[in-house]
């Protein structure tokens, strides 16, 4: 019987895609990375207005991965600090864990039934919510993508330069290991957007300096014991490996582990993403070697901001980039404090980018 329900519900969400994919031909297809149009989050007060006024009652619905994960516990905090400043209610769920499609279709498609007035979804995979889009855009309810699969029909994206990501800690490998040597990927969900876009950065930006090869790049599915086994495996076949590179924290945390269960803390170098509070630990203890921060909390507030300009009838880009920083021993204390001070020191970094 469950082997019939689970068919059916997947049967389900296939024929729910095939039909959103059918629907939706007349937008084309996103690259949050490439999309040209777009607007840095710094400047959407500076090229759109202040907010504009909301009607009494607006309210936010979000949807996001899982809450097991910090980086998406971080991103509810953004979206709550924002709506209560407006006075803007903000009812955030999320799927019982990183592979549960269904579940969290479930929840996204009951919030659009539950009276939101805009809603901002973190899929699981690039394709599990694309129904969603549609059935919201028949309701007249303004979706925004957040972070970090991307709905190829989404006609709003907040969230950072996957790409980046890898190239950043690339490029840190170029600068700190000029002799080169063996390094190895860690890669998140087969397939999402994120994950791909992280790992190619990485690898394009590295393999084009001769001296790095890249002797590995192994699934860890966001998981921190599968990527401390697939680390373990590759330390033993790579006693000579220099440095990993994971699509997130939590996977790096566990890379960490192994690292260090090897006896190779001295000589392996472990990056992360997504800038975690344990892997700011990890830093300070001189552990992790370091982590490219996406600020969860700030891509929160801007994600609600652009709703809700949305909501209130503006026209915003497709694309709202976030900031992201490569974070070391060397620069990690310029981007701790509260969250008005990070803001700030994000902001001097955004005009020096110009």
């Amino acid at each position: 019987m469950k082997t019939f329900l689970k068919t059916t519900a997947a049967a389900s969400l296939a024929a729910s895609l095939l039909f959103s994919a059918a629907m939706a031909q007349e937008l084309a297809p996103l690259n949050s990375d490439t999309e040209k149009d777009r607007i840095d989050w710094s400047q959407l007060e500076a090229k759109l207005g202040a907010m504009p006024k909301l009607p009494e009652g607006t309210k936010a619905g979000a949807v996001s991965k899982t809450l097991t994960n910090e980086y998406w516990r971080s991103l509810g905090e953004g979206y709550k600090k924002f709506g209560d400043k407006l006075n803007v209610s903000v009812a955030y769920q999320a799927a019982q864990s990183e592979g549960d499609q269904l579940g969290q279709l479930t929840i996204a498609e009951g919030m659009i039934t539950q009276g939101y007035n805009v809603l901002l979804v973190s899929p699981q995979t690039d394709a599990n919510l694309q129904p969603v889009v549609e059935q919201a855009k028949a309701a007249n309810i303004p979706v925004v993508n957040v972070n970090d699969a991307v709905i190829p029909q989404a006609e709003h994206y907040v969230g950072n330069v996957q790409r980046d990501n890898g190239v950043r800690v690339a490029q840190w490998f170029i600068e700190h290991r000029p002799e080169g040597g063996k390094v190895a990927i860690v890669e998140g969900q087969a397939g999402v957007y994120a994950a791909v876009q992280r790992t190619n950065g990485f690898k394009s930006a590295i393999t084009a300096n001769n001296k790095f090869h890249v002797v590995a790049s192994v699934p860890g599915n966001w998981d921190r014991q599968t990527s401390y086994d697939a680390a373990t495996n590759i330390l033993q076949q790579n006693p000579d490996l220099i440095g990993f590179y994971a699509n997130n924290d939590g996977m790096a945390l566990g890379i960490v582990e192994a690292v260090k269960s090897a006896g190779l803390q001295d000589k392996v170098a472990v990056f992360g993403t997504d800038g975690i509070s344990d892997a700011y630990t990890s830093i300070k203890a001189g552990e992790l070697t370091g982590t490219v921060d996406s600020f969860p909390i700030l891509t929160g507030e801007v994600a609600l901001e652009t709703a809700l300009r949305l909501a209130a009838g503006q026209k915003v880009p497709r694309v709202v980039a976030t900031p992201q920083a490569l974070i070391t021993k060397d620069n990690l204390a310029r981007y701790q404090g509260d969250e008005a001070a990070i803001r700030a020191v994000l902001m001097e970094d955004a005009a020096k980018a110009k």
